[in-house]
């Protein structure tokens, strides 16, 4: 099959396996993370905390991480990256075993966890062009989708099994080890693979981020999409992450089966969408291939805050799984292939950055209204509101002939 074309390539082979099994664990570390702070601090504020201590070192850093990505060895980045996060997470399990884990060293080790992804992140999406030729890289960004999707789907079950059985510590060790297994594969890579972007840095990394910053500037549209990114994650992952239980419980009246079949949905609808872009050899008209799934994802949200039958939401949460999935592997394909390879990893930085800098705000602004208006409300203007705005966003020329 054309979707598994990528994997002729070794070094991606090595580079997805080694993910796929990082991923995993990841995923078995969030389930024990949340259980343990739960359990030790009876607290969703706490665990709020936690999450947050993650997310603002790394986008407090992801301009230092692009600029880093550009100069050095990308697979020794992630190697060194891969470590790190062993011992962190090998420190969390020794500290739980003791006894010794409270809530201010789970801040630190995930502030640690931060720190890292702002390095590790922006090196991922710069390193594929380098181990895969340009026609085989839609099945590599669609493989790299279906290895999230696997350990969405698959550790959090292992992960809540492991913790009734073994206690929380062991999924934090089994994390550490699979960031070990990582380690090494990205290992192979380094040594096998030249990785380093063959360019000149310049003398002053300021003057790097001001060159990756006017990169982005001078295309537009790589400045609108990162611009429209940022607003609708208050418009529309606003509502998907913060506001969907209370929209499953409030106006479907359902429980926590219903939340789960719908996630699950959404994880069909990605799948399907990633198989179908790894069988493409070449993407046409990327500009519409963004922004009209886009739009898609925004009205299915909105009709989910309609008084809807729940086999209806299901197929909707089908619909936001394909579209966002097929939205973000022809992002990807594209910054891959358009951006130079020199300024990638600042590009990619950049883009991360912009993406993400306003998801807190969204996560507050949609619970809070969702508290005051209700959950259906939230859906339905959150949604409108998101196909209104990539509506004006193509009629930008630039938008609609990307191609």
């Amino acid at each position: 099959m054309r979707l598994f074309a990528a994997f002729r390539c070794r070094s991606f082979a090595v580079l997805w396996t080694a993910q796929t099994l990082s991923r995993l664990g990841d995923r078995i570390y969030l389930i024990g993370l949340a259980w343990y702070v739960v359990a030790t601090t009876g607290s969703a504020s706490a665990m709020a905390a936690v999450l947050v201590a993650n997310l603002v070192p790394t986008l407090g850093l992801l301009l230092v991480g692009g600029v880093a990505v550009d100069r050095w060895s990308r697979a020794r980045l992630m190697l060194a990256s891969d470590l790190a996060r062993a011992l962190l997470v090998g420190a969390a399990a020794g500290l739980a075993t003791a006894g010794l884990l409270g809530l201010p060293l789970l801040l630190a080790l995930s502030a640690g966890f931060g720190v890292v992804d702002a390095f590790f992140d922006p090196a991922y999406t710069a390193i594929v062009p380098q181990l895969v030729e340009l026609e085989l890289r839609p099945s590599a960004n669609s493989l790299t989708e279906l290895s999230r999707r696997l350990a969405r789907v698959a550790g959090p079950a292992i992960g809540a099994a492991l913790v009734a059985v073994t206690g929380v510590a062991m999924a934090f060790a089994l994390d550490s080890v699979s960031f070990v297994a990582s380690a090494l594969g990205m290992l192979v890579i380094a040594r096998g693979t030249s990785t380093t972007p063959q360019r000149e840095p310049s003398e002053s990394p300021v003057q790097d981020v001001r060159d990756g910053l006017s990169a982005v500037f001078a295309v537009p549209w790589l400045w609108i999409t990162i611009l429209v990114a940022a607003i609708t994650n208050i418009t529309l992952a606003g509502p998907l992450e913060a506001v969907m239980p209370l929209l499953v419980t409030k106006h479907f009246g359902a429980g926590v089966e219903l939340l789960g079949g719908l996630d699950a949905l959404a994880g069909i609808g990605s799948v399907g969408a990633a198989i179908w872009l790894g069988g493409q050899t070449r993407l046409r008209h990327r500009g519409l291939l963004v922004y009209l799934p886009w739009v898609g994802c925004g009205l299915a949200v909105a009709a989910l805050g309609l008084p809807l039958p729940i086999a209806a939401a299901g197929l909707l949460m089908v619909v936001v799984g394909a579209s966002l999935t097929t939205l973000e592997l022809v992002w990807m394909h594209t910054l891959q292939e358009l951006v130079p390879e020199g300024l990638l990893g600042r590009v990619s930085s950049i883009d991360l950055l912009g993406s993400a800098a306003l998801v807190p705000i969204g996560y507050v602004a949609a619970g809070a209204l969702a508290d005051t208006v209700g959950p259906a409300a939230v859906f339905g203007g959150g949604g409108a509101a998101t196909a209104a705005i990539l509506a004006l966003a193509l009629l930008h020329p630039a938008i609609r002939r990307l191609d």
